[in-house]
């Protein structure tokens, strides 16, 4: 999703900067980004690893350097697993809530600080419908993208006026290399489609996005069930 994200804003004339684990693949992003390029210019990058916060400085600080000064984060980052695979490994739990909530939320403190330096700006980032109720298949994953979305709405009440716009990304299923070998339900989104609401929620400035939209409608539904019928259901 932040590789379909990336590729449009650089479509329509934006300069990328990409930030990411794994060398090779950065490479290959950046040069297709500088073909898709509107401007035809280099498309920089940097290694960033949500498992290892002494990479974040430096590489926010590479894309300052180049760029010339941030006004849009994304982040998509994050790890996931399964409840059952979560429950029967308590080191793969350590490194998913680790990683997505409180590495998260140091990155986004990183950006935040660079972002409002600059008189303000933009920060998405991808939490999760799992985060909206607790719930049987995601219990943990779901805590996880909770206390994210907790924090990121508290960053948009308390740095608003100050010029930060913060958008908090809501995805269902969505086909990625994430969600391989996992089932998808009816309405299951593509990145493409993703990209194009989340990229569209960036420039109208809102708070809160779920992609694919359906997942508002069901998200909505599931807030207000009782607790004892969420205890009978397996969603």
């Amino acid at each position: 999703m932040g590789r379909a994200i990336a590729q449009r804003l650089a479509e329509r004339g934006d300069r990328v900067f990409l930030l990411g684990i794994g060398e090779e693949e950065l490479q290959k992003s950046a040069a297709d980004l500088a073909a898709r390029s509107a401007k035809s210019e280099p498309t920089g990058y940097a290694v960033c690893d949500l498992e290892h916060p002494e990479t974040f400085a430096p590489a926010l600080d590479a894309a300052e350097a180049t760029l010339g000064g941030l006004d849009l984060v994304v982040v998509t980052a994050a790890l996931f697993a399964t409840q059952e695979a979560l429950e029967n490994d308590i080191e793969l739990t350590r490194r998913l809530v680790t990683v997505n909530y409180g590495h998260t939320v140091v990155f986004c403190e990183h950006a935040r600080k660079r972002l409002l330096a600059r008189g303000g700006g933009s920060l998405a980032v991808f939490s999760s419908v799992a985060g909206d109720r607790g719930r049987k298949p995601v219990a943990i994953y779901g805590s996880g993208k909770a206390g994210l979305s907790h924090y990121l709405e508290s960053l948009d009440h308390k740095f608003h006026a100050q010029g930060l716009h913060v958008l908090t990304v809501k995805p269902g299923f969505v086909k990625t290399g994430m969600t391989a070998g996992l089932k998808p339900p009816p309405f299951a989104g593509e990145p493409e489609g993703v990209a194009k609401v989340v990229v569209r929620a960036i420039d109208a400035r809102k708070p809160v996005v779920y992609t694919p939209g359906i997942w508002a409608l069901v998200m909505l539904v599931i807030r207000w069930l009782p607790r004892f019928v969420m205890r009978k259901i397996g969603f």
